[in-house]
């Protein structure tokens, strides 16, 4: 990884926690903080919207940061169940995930609305974290790079630059299964990405990846040329497990 391109470790909890579980794990990774052996990385952890005002004051005192989940493409409006960007920097927020495969899956989310909420994330003053990821079926015939790029041409906000996008490349079929590509199979995609934003002019812009990244494939993974990350599921809910692959970064 470049030196200019500061490593981001993103904890994505999905649908678990409730407050009293939320606030031990953020007291947990706080201790790891002043146990004085800081990670060389941002850390930052994106809770259910439920915990977000909870957990906000805890997160900053221990200099971790906070993100959102998702987010909708307007500001405001008839959108029962829905967050607008703004409500999320209201929160205290940072960062949101926007485009995570489950949010395409499960509510239909194509590239031209996950453009829509990056771009509506920006406008709030959040970075957002914008996925993408190809299906087994996808890789197994061949398409894993093209797929990647076509989502990262139609879901990347107009003048993506470093400091205001990040991009999440979570191979679809890798998510939650224990199961991890190659690090050959994540350097070439990460290369391809890279370069693809580089003709664009949004080369310094950080990929992460994400996908059943855990402490004992952390330091592999992100060693790796291009990998300025990690977007973590399963292990980001346990303080421990969440600290070792911090403390994995380069």
């Amino acid at each position: 990884m470049a030196e200019t391109r500061r490593t981001l470790i993103a904890g994505n909890w999905k649908m678990n926690r409730l407050r009293a579980e939320a606030e031990s794990l953020v007291r947990g990774l706080a201790e790891h903080l002043r146990a004085g052996a800081p990670a060389r990385c941002e850390v930052l952890v994106c809770p259910p919207a439920t915990l977000l005002f909870a957990l906000a004051e805890a997160l900053a005192d221990a200099g971790i940061a906070l993100g959102g989940q998702d987010c909708h493409a307007e500001a405001a409006g008839a959108h029962t169940g829905d967050l607008s960007a703004a409500m999320l920097a209201d929160a205290g927020c940072g960062y949101v995930i926007v485009g995570h495969s489950e949010r395409r899956a499960d509510h239909g989310a194509g590239d031209a609305p996950v453009r829509a909420k990056a771009e509506a994330a920006r406008a709030a003053g959040l970075i957002p974290i914008v996925c993408i990821g190809e299906t087994a079926a996808q890789r197994d015939a061949g398409r894993a790079v093209a797929v990647v790029e076509g989502q990262l041409d139609h879901s990347l906000p107009e003048g993506a630059t470093a400091d205001t996008v990040v991009i999440a490349y979570e191979p679809i079929w890798a998510i939650g299964t224990g199961r991890t590509p190659t690090a050959n199979d994540i350097a070439e995609v990460h290369a391809a990405i890279r370069a693809r934003l580089g003709a664009g002019g949004a080369g310094g812009v950080r990929i992460l990846y994400g996908g059943s990244v855990k402490p004992d494939n952390a330091t592999e993974i992100l060693a790796l040329a291009d990998v300025d990350g990690a977007l973590v599921g399963g292990a980001s809910l346990s303080a421990d497990d969440f600290w070792a692959i911090c403390r994995a970064s380069p």
